[in-house]
């Protein structure tokens, strides 16, 4: 028999292994325990606790988040899509289906005019109002966030049953999960360089304790030097990060450029040193079903003489 996510959680806790393990522990053990338990969470109660009612699988499906779009293309329902956001990109075949603009306040008409028989949307106050009036329109609505690596599983599960494949969501969620599981193995005895992950430059943005990214360099075996902080993309100025003084820098590839040709930049020593790392920049959307994927290209950048290819 399988053990309970539950128990495996407070068993790592106590042996203190950390609430991330636990985390990893219970993605890859999901889908095996699901195939033999009951109903874990009911999917029709989403992220804003409101019951939603889906009498069958829906066949026309609006997704209003990048990260839940790519999910439905995950576990095989990405030919249903009848409208997406602009920044819809993964997979590639999401550019065939509609733009309905923005995932934030859409336009309702608009995605009403797509004729679905399900909305999903990103839980946010933002879009509290739009919630209401799909529902007053008998539009079956749903609202969640995914931001954390525990949310991957939980979302991708509620996708599953209110889409009709369960089995594709389990799936899902036990690959990445032992993908995921795997890499902090791998990693976890290995020196961990202090990181400094650049998402903007003016204000100056850094990947925070509270984004999901934060767990995905703990995966890889580094950790962040902005940790500590609890928002997800915090203002930081360049004086503290000098302070901090972080071994490896993460940044796209025209701001490494930028950043070695600068001379404020190159007071900082990882770019003085040339250690300015280009990681993939479009897995910013979310922890959707590639997060393992990039837990693993992310160990690989840097611990390169460590982790196989």
């Amino acid at each position: 028999m399988f053990p309970s996510p539950i128990l495996v959680r407070a068993a790592l806790r106590r042996s203190g292994v950390g609430v991330m393990l636990a985390t990893l522990a219970t993605l890859a053990l999901l889908g095996a325990c699901e195939r033999r338990a009951a109903v874990l969470r009911d999917p029709t109660v989403d992220d804003f606790g409101d019951t939603v009612a889906v009498s069958a699988a829906p066949r026309r499906i609006v997704s209003l988040n990048p990260t839940t779009t790519e999910l439905l293309y995950a576990i095989g329902a990405g030919s249903r899509l009848v409208g997406r956001t602009t920044y819809d990109r993964i997979p590639a075949e999401v550019a065939r289906v509609p733009d309905l603009g923005p995932g934030l306040r859409p336009n309702v008409e608009a995605v009403l005019a797509a004729r679905p028989d399900l909305v999903i949307l990103y839980a946010s106050q933002d879009n509290r109002d739009a919630v209401r009036r799909l529902r007053a329109a008998h539009v079956s609505t749903v609202a969640y966030r995914v931001d954390r690596v525990a949310d991957f599983a939980r979302v991708t599960e509620a996708l599953g049953r209110l889409t009709g494949d369960t089995a594709a969501a389990r799936a899902t969620i036990d690959s990445v999960g032992r993908t995921l599981a795997t890499t902090l193995a791998t990693t976890a005895s290995l020196p961990r360089p202090r990181v400094f992950w650049f998402l903007w430059e003016s204000p100056l943005l850094a990947v925070g304790g509270g984004s999901w990214l934060n767990e995905l360099l703990h995966v890889a075996g580094a950790r962040n030097v902005y940790d500590s902080l609890p928002q997800p993309s915090p203002a930081v100025t360049f004086e503290d990060l000098l302070r901090r003084d972080p071994d490896i820098v993460l940044a796209s590839p025209t701001t490494r450029a930028r950043m070695l040709a600068d001379p404020k930049w190159r007071t900082l020593r990882a770019v003085r040193e040339g250690r300015v790392l280009v990681f993939d920049t479009t897995i910013v959307n979310g922890p959707s079903a590639r997060v393992g994927a990039s837990a693993v290209g992310l160990a690989r950048l840097l611990h390169p003489d460590a982790v196989s290819r």
